[in-house]
């Protein structure tokens, strides 16, 4: 699966030229002329840059996921919209880690007095051994501090490991909060619920929580710079009923089952999901989608694109948005076409890929690297 063995570009040579391709923009008066759909930040997500580049988990590409380092990176190369994933502690403070599973993105491990915590779990059918943040109350979580969830592929990253604690969602709210008066203009949040059904069995529902924190900060109205998403499609539909705020529901491999379906017996798929009667029902309390970038466009069995579906036709065509899940610019999580050289850790053709995947026509993209997902909408747009 390698292709080609020149070197590809460092991430301080992409982070440079996103720097010196924003200072370029700004020389040439390109920013200026924008219209507003592409100037950035009006008063609703249709106002957004199109396409629209959200830091996944901040700028986790550079930095260790989920803290308020990622968060600022994201900010400061200038992502237009910035994501957090929710989960509850013991005494019902929401904060901001991918998984409850602490394990791997915290010093937990090395805390003798929380050794007797470790322990084994079915968390939406799958069994985990670990540390989980359900078992420690607000305070406990912050003695530990953050570290790069997957050192082998990004080295450099460990370099923060234990720099930032872990954040609360009501810490990433007035950090925006500042940010937006800073700026002058909002700081866009993408929130994700995680394992809301499994959540809402221990007692601790995420949805009311997270409504309650969107209204004491003003980002529950329609028009409020903050998307709601799950790939519990239950959770946005409950989100619905508290908060105007846009929703986007996730959506995982084709043959996959959301665990609330699971759980309420709904025989539905993925797969059901993204046809047009799925789509139709998605639309009837949800804003957009965020299918996973498999269901934009396949790859074959040797991990190479093939043919895109109708997926975002068919999405526009009930009025959804797409913002599609996960661009990285590493060999090792790219498509095949696009891997250069033999290191599964080196750079890719990350333009490439985001040239394909937005000539699909897609509302957005996560990325672990906003830099490079700015660079290449803006040339695309150009």
């Amino acid at each position: 699966m390698t292709q080609g063995e020149s070197r590809s570009p460092g991430r301080r040579t992409v982070l440079g030229a996103a720097v010196l391709g924003t200072a370029a923009l700004g020389a040439g008066g390109t920013a200026a002329k924008a219209n507003e759909r592409n100037s950035g930040h009006g008063s609703s997500y249709k106002d957004l840059p199109h396409p629209t580049v959200i830091g996944h988990r901040g700028a986790s590409g550079y930095r260790p996921e989920h803290t308020l380092g990622s968060y600022q990176l994201a900010l400061d190369l200038g992502a237009h919209v910035v994501e957090q994933d929710l989960v509850p502690t013991k005494d019902g403070h929401l904060v901001c880690r991918h998984e409850n599973d602490i394990t791997g993105t915290t010093d937990v491990a090395a805390h003798p007095e929380f050794a007797s915590r470790r322990t084994t779990k079915s968390i939406d059918g799958v069994t985990l051994t670990g540390w989980f943040t359900e078992d420690f109350t607000l305070a406990e979580l912050k003695t530990l501090r953050a570290k790069e969830r997957i050192p082998a592929n990004r080295q450099e990253n460990t370099l923060y490991d234990g720099r930032w604690a872990i954040p609360t969602f009501e810490e990433v709210l007035r950090w925006a909060e500042k940010e937006g008066h800073r700026r002058g203009r909002p700081v866009w949040l993408h929130v994700e619920t995680k394992h809301p059904t499994y959540f809402r069995g221990l007692g601790l529902g995420l949805e009311e929580r997270l409504a309650g924190l969107l209204r004491r900060y003003g980002r529950d109205r329609r028009n409020s710079p903050v998307f709601l998403q799950s790939f519990e499609p239950s959770s946005m539909q409950r989100m619905a009923e508290l908060v105007s705020s846009p929703r986007v529901v996730l959506l995982s491999a084709a043959g996959t089952r959301p665990w609330d379906f699971v759980e309420a017996g709904d025989p539905r798929t993925v797969a059901d999901l993204v046809k047009p009667e799925g789509l139709k029902w998605i639309a009837s309390y949800a804003q957009g989608i965020g299918p996973t970038l498999d269901l934009i466009i396949p790859k074959d069995a040797s991990g190479r694109l093939t043919t895109p579906t109708t997926l975002v036709r068919d999405a526009h065509a009930k009025g959804l948005i797409l913002h599609p899940y996960t661009m990285r610019n590493e060999n090792t999580f790219l498509p095949a076409d696009f891997r250069r050289g033999t290191d599964p850790n080196a750079y890719g053709d990350a333009f490439g890929a985001f040239k394909v995947y937005f000539e699909t026509g897609i509302d957005g993209i996560f990325t672990d690297n906003p830099d490079t997902g700015l660079l290449a909408a803006a040339d695309f747009r150009s």
